[in-house]
């Protein structure tokens, strides 16, 4: 059986988004009992990490991390068409993902206890974000 589906999601401007509860009902609702959970972001500006869900430093470190590798308007981009974000946000999209896969058992992600997935947004005003679940698996009994 394959289920899936498309929801958007509105972000704050640069940083991460939970999706892990999003995600996590659209497998319930699928109703395998075992395969694998595929999220997909339809855009080059965002990207997808599944990453520490207890302490937000982690993603503090994260944010500082990238602010250093890649720099909002560094004149070493020629891509600036919508602003001094709008290249960093590429190179950052492009360093981590835009896709990510769970394996799935009894209807429920299989996740790590401290494990959760989220949209890193990396453009610094809101935006909309379209994102595609995909569950692939076996139908439970």
């Amino acid at each position: 059986m394959v289920t899936q589906q498309t929801f958007a999601i509105d972000t704050h401007g640069r940083g991460f988004t939970s999706l892990t509860g999003r995600v996590a009902d659209i497998v319930q609702s699928s109703g395998a009992s075992a395969g694998i959970c595929h999220v997909f972001v339809r855009h080059t500006s965002a990207s997808l990490v599944i990453t520490e869900n207890a302490d937000p430093a982690v993603h503090r470190d994260l944010e500082r991390y990238l602010q250093r590798i890649v720099p909002d308007g560094s004149p070493d981009y020629e891509h600036d068409a919508e602003g001094p974000d709008d290249m960093p946000a590429h190179i950052r999209s492009v360093l981590t993902a835009t896709t990510v896969s769970v394996p799935v058992a009894d209807a429920k992600l299989l996740l790590g206890t401290w494990q959760g997935i989220y949209l890193w947004e990396h453009r610094l005003e809101s935006q909309r974000r379209k994102i595609v679940v995909t569950v692939i698996g076996s139908e439970s009994p």
